[in-house]
């Protein structure tokens, strides 16, 4: 990076001549759980677990610094905060409502029924969990679409209960417009609890909190600890850390669409990870990175959170090259992002599209901002970060059933089985099971 430059990145040049130490540092994106975030949990749930709701109460006075006559929000406060609603946020809230329902519904898992030979029938039906918590951050910012993003999927898929947990403000309320999202999305059930706290409630139940099948929803340190801690009593959702933009672009893209997008993920955290992959011949790449530098910079000079995106930037922020886009894909499935912008020319656009399989979110084109996703395509914007994407998908109407697997063995069928099962069933040691396949070879052969 040249001296003149005055953002400061982690990573600059091409992607084959970073060092050991850098690429690790780009690519090794999971955070270790702080000693006293592990303890200080166990802590909160163990409280939970044997106090329950005076617990709950106490954290409130504690850590959010209310007192709480009652854990639930009654549903008239619901309403009437989305009565009070300025008309054009409701306006947006219920497109993107619109949107995401109707995207899931295309989603919704479906029975299969298959016959693998003449008398098996083997069938898959998705089942919707009976109750489900969704947890919608609070703090030092109100997230509605979290909760749009949780809770319409869930009834989209049909489950019975759907509750909401969300952190208490100064009223001892959870936000307004969190309340205001609640009463559109149509959940059942609100609490105003927040962090490890509601999480434990949620996954154990407490004599108010209804304990759940699956929780969802994205939070704080405490938050993700809480989870991993309660693996044994619920599931939920994948591992979720600090957002994540991962830009491959030819050099057909544009810098300050491109800047835009690192600005806009950079803004939400300190520890936020954001790189640009550019792809193609040496110097026409080398003078798009130039030019993406040059209007960072422009950008920053009137950014409102200019200091939280020069931070993530210098930590955990690239912008590096590569001769092909094999190489740049290669990169990309390495890093596995939370959310990829992929900028390249139309003629290879579908191609490279479909050798991406890592990323929890693909935005094909530079006018599918990151932004459009986080609220209103109808798209889910709960999704795995840290690498997770080799393993994790997001959030979807499939994260809300269990499967049930049912089979039928025809008499005729049982028949035909029987010797196969009862030599499999010998040479596993087991004779009740080849005495209770092979008594169906001999009743049919008296028939």
């Amino acid at each position: 990076m040249s001296a003149s430059t005055s953002v400061a990145l982690r990573a600059r040049g091409p992607l084959a001549a970073l060092d050991a130490d850098t690429r690790r540092a780009l690519v090794d994106r999971a955070s270790t759980t702080e000693a006293t975030v592990r303890t200080r949990t166990a802590a909160i749930i163990e409280q939970v677990r044997t106090r329950g709701d005076a617990a709950l109460r106490d954290f409130a006075r504690d850590f959010d610094h209310v007192t709480l006559t009652a854990l639930e929000v009654p549903r008239a406060e619901w309403d009437a905060a989305l009565a009070t609603l300025d008309s054009g946020l409701r306006q947006s809230l219920e497109r993107a409502a619109r949107n995401i329902a109707t995207v899931h519904a295309a989603f919704r898992p479906t029975e299969t029924v298959c016959s693998p030979e003449p008398g098996i029938t083997v069938g898959r039906r998705p089942d919707p969990l009976q109750r489900v918590g969704i947890y919608a951050p609070g703090g030092r910012a109100a997230y509605p679409s979290s909760l749009l993003m949780g809770a319409i999927p869930a009834r989209v898929a049909g489950v019975h209960e759907v509750i909401v947990c969300s952190p208490p403000g100064p009223g001892g309320r959870p936000s307004a417009v969190v309340l205001a999202a609640a009463a559109l999305a149509g959940v059942d059930r609100v609490f105003a609890l927040g962090g490890a706290g509601a999480i434990a409630a949620m996954a154990l139940g407490t004599a108010t909190v209804p304990r759940v099948d699956r929780i969802m929803g994205p939070g704080n340190a405490y938050v993700a600890e809480a989870k991993l801690q309660l693996v044994s009593a619920v599931a939920s959702d994948a591992p979720a850390g600090p957002s994540e933009l991962l830009v491959l672009a030819d050099d057909s893209a544009d810098a300050d669409a491109i800047a835009r997008e690192m600005m806009a993920q950079a803004e939400h955290d300190p520890d936020a990870a954001v790189v640009t992959v550019l792809a193609g011949d040496d110097v026409g790449v080398a003078a798009l990175a130039d030019a993406v530098v040059a209007a960072l910079d422009a950008q920053l000079a009137t950014a409102p959170r200019a200091d939280v995106v020069r931070t993530s930037l210098a930590a955990r922020g690239g912008i590096v090259t590569a001769p092909t886009l094999a190489e740049g894909i290669a990169f990309a499935s390495e890093w596995a992002a939370e959310h990829l912008l992929l900028v390249v020319r139309d003629d290879v656009r579908d191609e490279t599209l479909a050798a991406l399989r890592s990323a929890g979110t693909i935005f094909v084109g530079a006018s599918s901002s990151v932004a459009y996703g986080d609220y209103m395509t109808g798209a889910n914007h709960v999704l795995p970060t840290a690498g997770a994407g080799r393993s994790y998908s997001g959030l979807s109407t499939l994260d809300f059933v269990r499967w049930t697997t049912w089979q039928e063995v025809t008499p005729d069928a049982a028949a035909r089985l029987a010797d196969d099962v009862g030599r499999f069933a010998d040479a596993e040691g087991l004779p009740a099971h080849a005495a209770a396949a092979r008594a169906w070879r001999i009743a049919e052969g008296t028939r």
